[in-house]
């Protein structure tokens, strides 16, 4: 992480560490602690066979999947604007956030897998692109400290979807936009639900919909193609 993006980020901690690491090359707000209420699935991507399925897998959906939707320009983010990246995996768009705020903008990728990271900080990272090693559903950042936020293929893994969601929301700006994507969802995802183990939480055609607008966002709007559903909406 280069000097300039860790101070930036730095000032955008609701408790900055008194020594913070970034010796691998982003931030970490973990150390030895687990993510929260982890629960199997994130626990066997923690492991090292775990990992690699994880990230290798993560590296091709993301690719393919933002190739035909590109989320940073429906964010409308401003110059010089903070931009964040929930799950960011190889950090290929968070890349793509840092071009959108500029040079004086930052944009900020957050993950909890360690090789992901070292993929991420070795490919993308720049003087306004820094990473984090920390919790989808306890974000480090303090309350509406972002002007836009993503996540791609990550919410379908957690224990906790909802609280990811409302963690996001949390700390994005009044009047801001945040849009997600899943791969697990609607009719012809139903079928996960009866897999015992399946390892991916299978979404219902309006349940992140209405995770947005139980959350007082406005404007949202749920598209789904097979079983990829992006779902977006606006802070009030």
């Amino acid at each position: 992480m280069t000097e300039s993006a860790l101070r930036m980020a730095e000032r955008l901690l609701a408790d900055p560490p008194e020594h913070p690491d970034a010796s691998k090359g982003y931030l970490d707000l973990l150390g030895d602690r687990p993510a929260g209420d982890a629960g199997a699935i994130q626990a066997l991507w923690a492991s090292r066979l775990g990992s690699l399925f994880y990230d290798n897998a993560q590296t091709v959906m993301r690719r393919v999947l933002t190739a035909w939707h590109e989320p940073t320009e429906w964010l409308n983010l401003p110059v010089g604007g903070v931009a964040l990246d929930v799950g960011s995996g190889p950090g290929n768009v968070t890349a793509a956030l840092g071009r959108a705020v500029g040079p004086g903008g930052l944009a900020l990728g957050v993950d909890v897998s360690e090789p992901m990271l070292a993929r991420a900080v070795a490919a993308e990272a720049g003087p306004n692109v820094g990473f984090l090693r920390a919790d989808a559903q306890d974000l480090p950042l303090s309350d509406e400290s972002v002007d836009g936020v993503v996540s791609i293929a990550m919410l379908q893994l957690i224990p906790e979807p909802a609280q990811a969601v409302a963690e996001m929301v949390r700390v994005l700006r009044p009047g801001r936009r945040v849009a997600v994507m899943v791969p697990t969802a609607g009719p012809a995802a139903a079928a996960l639900r009866y897999l015992p183990h399946a390892g991916a939480h299978s979404f219902g055609d309006d349940e992140l919909a209405d995770v947005f607008e139980g959350l007082g966002l406005t404007s949202v709007r749920a598209n789904t193609v097979g079983t990829i559903q992006w779902v977006r909406g606006k802070k009030s």
